[in-house]
């Protein structure tokens, strides 16, 4: 679980870059349409719950606790929970979220192994 937990955290760090300017952009449609639209704030949040995910995923791939794996879980689930359900305009977001699912569901797998 070692190269998952590399390989994870490398592309949710370049994944983050992509959903913050997708994100900007979002916010900026939200803020012209005037309608009350959220999709904006939610891909920051992912955004950013991502990154850290990413990061804890390199530090802790060699590690023989469970912590990480529980750490990830958190930040990957409510990453994919808030981009599955507040995607409204921006519709990659929905992406994005289903990428963080599969991260918790690795994290829950690799918890599981040790």
């Amino acid at each position: 679980m070692k190269a998952w937990k590399l390989v994870s955290g490398i592309l949710s760090i370049i994944i983050f870059f992509i959903v913050m300017l997708q994100s900007c952009a979002a916010g900026v449609v939200d803020a012209i349409n005037d309608e009350g639209g959220t999709s904006g704030g939610a891909g920051f949040i992912v955004g950013f719950l991502m990154l850290a995910g990413g990061i804890t995923s390199i530090a802790t791939k060699g590690s023989t606790g469970k912590g990480g794996d529980v750490a990830l879980m958190i930040m990957f689930g409510a990453a994919a929970l808030i981009g599955i359900t507040c995607a409204g305009i921006y519709a990659d977001l929905v992406i994005w979220g289903f990428w963080c699912l599969i991260n918790a569901v690795l994290a829950l797998v690799s918890m599981k192994r040790k």
